[in-house]
């Protein structure tokens, strides 16, 4: 099965046309207003209205009032959010559209717990900072994720770049790899030669799996 690949942190314009012409599946846009990827609901809007409509929109929150979340989530046509704080798992449930749960891979996060969490929530396995909450660069726990990747499909993000995303593909086995830090240049300015090196390095690592 193919890798899918979000690109999150996504500012522009120009970066977004870039992420769609190499095929990438989805783009994240961050509305933690204490990131230095924060976007506002009407520019992540004018970015998404000009997607095509196979082209996943998901959006990042820190433990933010569910009726923001589904306001911005109205207002761009999010197809999933995305939650990076300490939601209560109650809560997850109440999101619009799919709900994407970071969580910090090789902390308390055991095959049985992911198990146990609502049908339809998907986690997104990460080097969590508590101050940061993404976009560290910092590489998350592999063995650990590979754990969580085994009991539901996941999403793997954490310092992927180029250079270690094949490895990461080859070891883990997620659903999905989330790069933003491992893109840019600076916070939210993606570098477009980085980025596609980025996809050509999924491409190669699943060609590699194949029979």
């Amino acid at each position: 099965m193919r890798t899918r690949i979000k690109v999150c942190g996504v500012t522009r314009r120009e970066d977004a046309r870039l992420a769609v012409a190499l095929g990438i599946d989805a783009l994240g846009f961050v509305f933690w207003p204490r990131s230095p990827r924060y976007v506002t609901a009407a520019q992540a809007a004018a970015i998404a209205s000009m997607l095509p409509p196979m082209i996943w929109t998901v959006g990042v929150f820190v433990d933010q009032p569910m009726e923001d979340i589904r306001r911005i989530a109205a207002e761009v046509r999010l197809n999933a959010v995305q939650l990076h704080g300490d939601e209560p798992t109650a809560s997850w449930g109440l999101v619009p559209g799919v709900c994407i749960k970071a969580v910090g891979a090789g902390e308390a996060f055991t095959a049985a717990s992911i198990a146990a969490w609502p049908a339809g929530v998907y986690p997104l396995a990460d080097a969590l900072d508590p101050l940061r909450r993404g976009g560290t660069g910092q590489r998350a726990d592999w063995a650990a994720a590979a754990v969580i990747a085994r009991v539901r499909p996941t999403l793997l993000a954490g310092g992927l770049d180029a250079a270690n995303v094949g490895d990461a593909i080859a070891r883990v086995r997620p659903y999905a790899v989330d790069v933003s830090s491992g893109v840019e240049r600076s916070p939210g300015i993606k570098d477009p030669s980085r980025l596609r090196a980025f996809v050509e390095a999924v491409a190669a690592a699943d060609a590699a799996q194949q029979p």
